[in-house]
C-alpha cells in the first residue's frame, strides 16, 4: 500500500510537472511575439517545432492524474488537487496552441515591413505573461489573493485588445493594402486576449482548489 508520504510527493511532482509546463508555454509565448515583432522565421520554426514538446508535457501530465485517481481513489482536497490539474494543463497546452498560431502568423507574414511599429501587442504579451505566471505562483502557494488579482487584470487586456482591434480597422478603412497585415495583427492581438483568458482560468481553477467553490463569472 502506498504511503501518504509517498502519495503527497505525487501530489508534488504533478504540481512540478504543471510548473515545468507553464515555463514552457511561458518561453514559446515570448519567442513567438519577438518572431513577429523582429521578422525572426528561424524564432518562428523554433516556437512551432516546440508545440510537440508541450503537448506531449499535457499527455504525460494527464497521464499522471489518471494514475492517482486510479490508485489512491481521492476523495475530497485530494481529488480537487488532481482534478484542477488536469483542467490546468488543458488550458496550459491551449496557450501553447495561441503561441504557434502566432508564429505562424509571424512566417506568413513573410518579413514584410509592419504597417506601425509594434508596441501594444508585445504589450498585451507582457501583461499576459505576467497573468501566466501569476496565475502559476497562485496555484503553488495557494493565493487567493493573487488568483484574484490575475481575474481583475484580464479586463486591462481585454480592453488593450479592443484598442488595437480599432486602430487597425482604421488603417483598412484609410488604405486598403494594409488590409491583409492588419487582419493577421488583429489575429495575434485576439490570440494573446485568449492567453490571458486561459491564465484566467487556472486563477479561478486555484480559488476553487482552495475554498471548493467555483467563482463566479462576472
Amino acid at each position: 500500500m502506498v504511503t501518504r508520504h509517498t502519495y503527497d510527493q505525487e501530489l508534488a511532482d504533478l504540481r512540478q510537472a504543471l510548473l515545468n509546463m507553464g515555463k514552457a508555454v511561458d518561453q514559446a509565448i515570448d519567442e513567438a511575439v519577438i518572431s513577429l515583432a523582429q521578422q525572426d522565421n528561424e524564432l518562428a520554426h523554433k516556437v512551432m517545432d516546440y508545440d510537440d514538446e508541450i503537448d506531449q508535457m499535457e499527455i504525460d501530465i494527464e497521464d499522471k492524474c489518471m494514475v492517482l485517481i486510479a490508485r489512491q481513489q481521492p476523495l475530497a482536497r485530494d481529488l480537487r488537487i488532481i482534478g484542477t490539474g488536469l483542467k490546468i494543463t488543458t488550458d496550459l497546452e491551449r496557450m501553447g496552441d495561441h503561441a504557434y498560431d502566432i508564429a505562424k502568423i509571424a512566417l506568413a507574414m513573410n518579413k514584410q515591413p509592419l504597417i506601425k511599429p509594434l508596441v501594444d501587442i508585445p504589450r498585451m504579451a507582457q501583461m499576459s505573461q505576467k497573468m501566466l505566471k501569476d496565475s502559476l505562483e497562485a496555484y503553488t502557494t495557494l493565493d487567493i489573493t493573487l488568483a484574484e488579482q490575475v481575474c481583475l487584470n484580464d479586463d486591462e487586456v481585454d480592453n488593450i485588445y479592443y484598442q488595437v482591434f480599432r486602430e487597425l480597422l482604421t488603417y483598412m478603412m484609410e488604405d486598403p493594402t494594409t488590409i491583409s497585415q492588419a487582419t493577421q495583427l488583429i489575429f495575434v492581438a485576439r490570440y494573446l486576449e485568449r492567453i490571458a483568458d486561459h491564465a484566467t482560468n487556472i486563477a479561478e481553477w486555484t480559488v476553487y482548489l482552495v475554498t471548493g467553490q467555483r467563482r463566479r463569472k462576472k
